[in-house]
């Protein structure tokens, strides 16, 4: 989802590779390697992800070996190929347990197998590259691939009553932001930890009846419910709230309110109105 519009957003001024499956396996060292050696790079963004959250629970292999391994793979071709790294990583690798928002220096401690194979994917990036950037985001929506916002409207739309979790509060980030930033931070950033997301914080609950607000469609019944209730195989943490410390004190400007970032999100794709 995000590096669709990574790409198009970073191609109206760079020249961009794209690398993807099948062509590039980042769990195949030498593939990796050899992408790297057929393109001349000034940085890399590493963004792919085994993101499934609950499926990451039952396949935790799969999970360590694409998030943990296929990210030290990038590292050490980035490393190589003397290229800067950033880093693409969640939210999920705090236990949500702190009353404020994580700043960058907070101690990980993740709930589940996703956020445990991201954190080692951290950890891999900081042992061979010192000089990268980590960007910690949450609760992502955008055009393309499946999210949040899209599936609330799907059910919405066929008048099925919602039950959505509120013990849970984030702050929900647009792709498309979130993208401008990164590229902010590649040009202009010093090397480390950043918690990247848009603006304001909110529940679940409160996202999900944000959304139909901004749609029309506020008949559609809506209940909260405990996330002891949703019955999902991975834990989540229940405080996934990112300070932007490191953002302020690089004089890198914040993104958007949650709100707005959903209205425009909403304007700009039709079928998520029809």
């Amino acid at each position: 989802m995000l590096g669709r519009d990574l790409a198009a957003h970073l191609r109206a001024r760079h020249q961009v590779v794209g690398a993807d499956l099948p062509e590039v396996d980042i769990t195949d060292l030498s593939l990796v390697q050899r992408a790297f050696k057929s393109a001349q790079l000034d940085a890399v963004i590493h963004a792919a992800a085994f993101t499934a959250v609950d499926e990451c629970e039952h396949r935790p292999d799969l999970a360590f070996q694409v998030n943990a391994e296929g990210t030290r793979n990038v590292a050490i071709a980035c490393l190589e190929a003397s290229v800067p790294m950033l880093y693409l990583s969640t939210d999920y690798v705090f236990d949500g347990r702190k009353p404020n928002p994580y700043a960058e220096d907070d101690p990980p401690n993740p709930l589940n197998v996703y956020g445990r194979s991201k954190l080692e994917g951290e950890r891999h990036v900081t042992k061979l590259l010192p000089a990268a950037w980590i960007v910690r985001t949450s609760w992502l929506f955008g055009p393309f691939g499946k999210n949040f916002v899209g599936a609330i409207l799907q059910r919405a739309r066929r008048n099925e009553p919602l039950r959505v979790v509120d013990d849970q509060v984030g702050a929900p980030t647009y792709t498309l932001d979130l993208a401008e930033k990164l590229e902010q931070i590649v040009m202009k950033g010093t090397p480390g930890v950043y918690h990247v997301t848009n603006r304001g914080y909110c529940s679940w609950f409160e996202f999900a009846r944000e959304i139909l607000r901004q749609v029309g469609l506020t008949h559609v019944p809506l209940s909260a419910i405990p996330t002891s209730a949703s019955d999902r195989p991975a834990l989540r943490p229940l405080n996934s709230r990112l300070a932007h410390t490191r953002l302020e004190s690089e004089g890198l400007g914040l993104l958007p309110p949650w709100q707005n970032a959903l209205s425009r999100y909403l304007l700009r794709e039709p079928q998520a109105r029809a």
